[in-house]
């Protein structure tokens, strides 16, 4: 922690009439704020003259407050690099804050990190990404933008709204214009601005079943009522949907390839949705998951091409097939709902930023982009089939391929969320099959293997492992 002159002044509330001097007000601030954790060993803290201008004291009473502390063992001086919190702390300061329960974290966030594990869902190959390219991309960009100090548009860099208008011209189906794009944090940014747009609150939203946990709680959070609709090998049920919600505000569905299943919705299926959302006056969120990565034959067109896409909100995302760590999705708004996105993210959305928005532009207008998921296409067919050989060479027949993963059932009623989190203490990462399904008649248990980090030199070992893992929950299972 280099600065943190901002903590201070929002933190730090001086008494200039009270009892305690303004040195042991400072002073003890500065303790309460190392005991929290807030200043970490090693932090560097502002300069005399510079905290004393912020909170309006002269620099000695600053200094000497410091002096305090540093006779407390509690921060240190060093020279040209100003004064930090002591590396090691002493005995008396206790942690007051403790660490946030891995329980009370929303789905699929408990087992996150900066490293992909083996078999974690919902990341690229960790081996495939261009870092040297992009590195220099991003470079370049924060030169670039470091000369801006205008404000940026609200929905996005105009350079990257128009390689995204191109890309998804192209790549898409999708007919559009930049001024149609909106520039988001990822996925979830999309959705909550789309969520917000709509106005759900109170109203039905048709999700899929099984389908993405995190989508059914963030209706949940904004105050709509998901509708469990099933899926089948066509995709979603649309007379399920017609039956159980009909009049719903909402569908919120992944027609490329549906997540876990892998299922493509049918033109037939996608003819009848469109129809559904046109008779009722409700909105569709296209949710592009994956849909560029099919391992086989060329991918559907999006839902937003073709006739009835001014009904649909197409969100998508790079996290799948770039890096999540870039943190960028868009928005390709319908015109009828257009203006009311744009306020929505104008006032309530975060862009990303500006550099790595500059980077992405040009990653994707030198064509790396489609190089990327070209090369990646061919990688992720050959780890699935490696993935696919290994689990059945150790006895796993039923071993299912679905789009980026492959699905591993297990008796009905097993553990397999205490198994995934096993597993995550092994640093594997599957998910759990269970928390998927919403209806209680067609919950399944079992566990998604993502095949995008599957390496050949150590399947045998990972898959080994997870057996291990699997069996001894089972031999729980039995003997309780």
């Amino acid at each position: 922690m280099d600065d943190v002159t901002s903590w201070t002044v929002t933190e730090l509330t001086l008494d200039r009439v009270g009892a305690t001097t303004l040195v042991d007000q400072i002073a003890r601030h500065i303790e309460g704020a190392i005991a929290e954790g807030a200043l970490a060993p090693g932090g560097r803290l502002p300069s005399w003259r510079d905290l004393a201008a912020q909170l309006g004291v002269a620099r000695g009473t600053v200094k000497a407050a410091y002096e305090k502390l540093i006779d407390r063992q509690l921060l240190v001086t060093a020279g040209s690099a100003g004064t930090r919190v002591t590396a090691t702390l002493p005995s008396f300061i206790v942690p007051t804050i403790a660490p946030v329960a891995e329980s009370l974290l929303p789905p699929d966030a408990s087992y996150r990190s900066d490293e992909p594990l083996v078999f974690q869902m919902g990341v690229p190959a960790h081996d495939a990404f261009p870092a040297t390219l992009w590195g220099r991309l991003h470079r370049q960009a924060v030169q670039v933008t470091a000369l801006r100090t205008g404000h940026p548009d609200s929905r996005g860099l105009i350079e990257l709204r128009s390689a995204l208008a191109s890309h998804v011209t192209i790549a898409r189906g999708i007919e559009c214009s930049p001024d149609q794009i909106i520039v988001t944090g990822g996925f979830r940014g999309g959705l909550s601005i789309a969520l917000q747009a709509v106005g759900v609150t109170g109203k039905q939203v048709w999700v899929e079943d099984p389908g993405y946990p995190a989508t059914r709680l963030a209706l949940e959070l904004v105050g709509a009522r998901p509708v469990a609709v099933p899926i089948d090998d066509q995709g979603l049920v649309i007379e399920h949907g017609r039956a159980l919600a009909s009049q719903a505000a909402l569908a919120v569905v992944t027609p490329g390839q549906q997540a876990p299943s892998g299922v493509t919705l049918s033109q037939q299926r996608r003819a009848e949705l469109l129809r559904w959302a046109a008779d009722t006056d409700a909105w569709i969120v296209e949710d592009d998951y994956l849909a560029e990565l099919h391992l086989s034959g060329r991918p559907a067109n999006a839902l937003a091409s073709g006739p009835g896409a001014d009904r649909v909100i197409h969100v998508g995302t790079f996290s799948k097939t770039i890096s999540p760590m870039i943190g960028i999705g868009f928005i390709v708004a319908p015109l009828p709902l257009a203006r009311r996105l744009i306020d929505v993210a104008t006032w309530l959305g975060v862009p990303p930023n500006a550099a790595v928005q500059l980077a992405l532009a040009e990653f994707l207008r030198e064509g790396h982009y489609l190089r990327l998921l070209r090369r990646t296409r061919r990688l992720y067919s050959e780890r699935r089939q490696c993935l696919l050989a290994t689990l059945r060479r150790l006895g796993i027949d039923a071993a299912d391929p679905a789009a980026l993963s492959v699905v591993v059932p297990l008796p009905d009623g097993f553990d397999d969320l205490g198994l995934a989190a096993e597993a995550r203490a092994a640093n594997l990462g599957p998910a759990a099959l269970s928390p998927w399904f919403v209806a209680a008649t067609q919950t399944h248990s079992g566990l998604i293997l993502g095949i995008a980090n599957v390496l050949e030199r150590r399947i045998e070992r990972d898959c080994r492992q997870l057996l291990e893992i699997i069996d001894a929950g089972k031999v729980r299972a039995s003997s309780g």
